[in-house]
């Protein structure tokens, strides 16, 4: 699936990316299938008896999904969603790039068109990889109910670890956000413990935790974390400044 990591949550949306990050030079079976969505809508027919143009027409399109996947990996979302446009109207049921357009609409802060989109890549795909950020976008509409049901969901399907690290940094964000921080911070201190050769997931999971530790007065476990990450890996977030304020 697509997306892009980052920083861990903030105080600004959008404030997550998903885990798996794609390049721009966009696999060969993501190419394939808009070709093959693009075929079964019609769009060949239409072009004949220039069975050549339709071939170009394909490219083409293909070309401005490579397009705005790279514009998107680069942050320039208003570029990337200008360029995605076309290849919207001609394939809009292709999962490749309802998920492109989706994570876009989510990175413009467009949340409920957001959640719609990537809501309708799960029904067709059965996928869960998107769901924390569906669940950022109910965070951030404010509807705590609908991120819970959407954390319960990851819980209970049985996704792969750093799916569900996504899911509980969303799910914390909203306890902390509705004031809950014991409640946040209880769900994420079991992911705490140290690790020799921690992941990416690991590392935003402590950060997240010791940023609210901060938020609840307790420092000397915030700085314990803030240095853990920052030996860890010490380009990372800005973990080493984080640490440094607190002494």
């Amino acid at each position: 699936m697509l997306g892009k990591q980052g920083a861990p949550p903030g105080p600004e949306h959008a404030r997550y990316r998903s885990r798996t990050e794609r390049s721009y030079e966009l696999p060969r079976s993501v190419l394939d299938e808009l070709s093959v969505a693009l075929s079964g809508s019609g769009d060949v027919a239409t072009r004949r008896p220039g069975q050549a143009r339709s071939s170009r027409s394909i490219e083409s399109l293909q070309r401005r999904l490579t397009a705005a996947a790279e514009a998107y990996e680069r942050d320039r979302y208003d570029e990337a969603l200008s360029t995605l446009r076309p290849v919207i109207e001609r394939a809009p049921e292709a999962a490749a790039v309802k998920e492109l357009y989706g994570l876009i609409l989510y990175r413009l802060g467009r949340w409920r068109q957001a959640a719609r989109e990537l809501r309708e890549l799960y029904q067709a795909t059965g996928s869960f990889d998107q769901h924390p950020v569906i669940a950022d976008c109910e965070r951030a509409m404010g509807r705590q109910d609908r991120v819970k049901a959407l954390w319960d969901e990851l819980r209970q399907a049985g996704v792969d670890s750093e799916v569900l690290a996504e899911g509980r940094l969303v799910m914390a964000g909203a306890l902390a956000d509705s004031g809950s921080l014991d409640k946040a911070i209880e769900l994420l201190e079991p992911e705490a413990k140290n690790r020799k050769n921690p992941s990416l997931a690991h590392l935003r999971q402590w950060y997240a935790l010791a940023d609210l530790y901060e938020r609840g007065g307790d420092l000397q476990r915030a700085r314990q974390l803030f240095a853990r990450i920052a030996q860890a890996d010490s380009e990372l977030f800005n973990a080493a400044e984080r640490l440094r304020a607190l002494w």
